[in-house]
């Protein structure tokens, strides 16, 4: 959660450069799963539906030191090199901490509840219009 150490997210902008938006796709695909072998907890790549050009990595890092060992890796690098006509630069990185998440099907806890609104409605209904809260 927020300031709960140097870890966090990090969110990376990336722009394909003219007719390369289908073609990175891939790459960026494979490059953001490496993040897992240097301690990242979690992975994804969106691809804007409004801009197909534009893509959004995101990686979860209980270390911000993890991370820098994985954006300046061999990996990386060679990723940098091969591809680095087909996104704008520069690309610039911004770290960020969680303040609220939420997904149908868990109960925060990352336990397997059923979790949908009628089960939460009901939660707070019971708990707020107990016969002993007076009304």
């Amino acid at each position: 959660m927020a300031g709960a150490g140097p870890g966090g997210h990090v969110h990376i902008p990336w722009y394909a450069t003219g007719f390369r938006h289908d073609t990175l796709e891939a790459p960026l695909n494979e490059i953001a799963a490496v993040a897992m072998r240097y301690g990242a907890t979690s992975y994804a790549v969106y691809r804007h539906r409004d801009d197909r050009y534009k893509y959004l990595q995101v990686a979860e890092f209980g270390d911000k030191m993890d991370f820098e060992k994985y954006w300046y890796g061999p990996e990386f690098s060679a990723f940098r090199t091969i591809h680095s006509s087909w996104y704008q630069v520069p690309v610039v990185y911004q770290w960020t901490d969680l303040t609220a998440y939420g997904r149908l099907g868990e109960d925060g806890n990352g336990n397997g509840a059923n979790g949908g609104p009628e089960e939460a409605s009901e939660e707070l209904v019971s708990a707020d219009q107990s016969p002993d809260a007076g009304g």
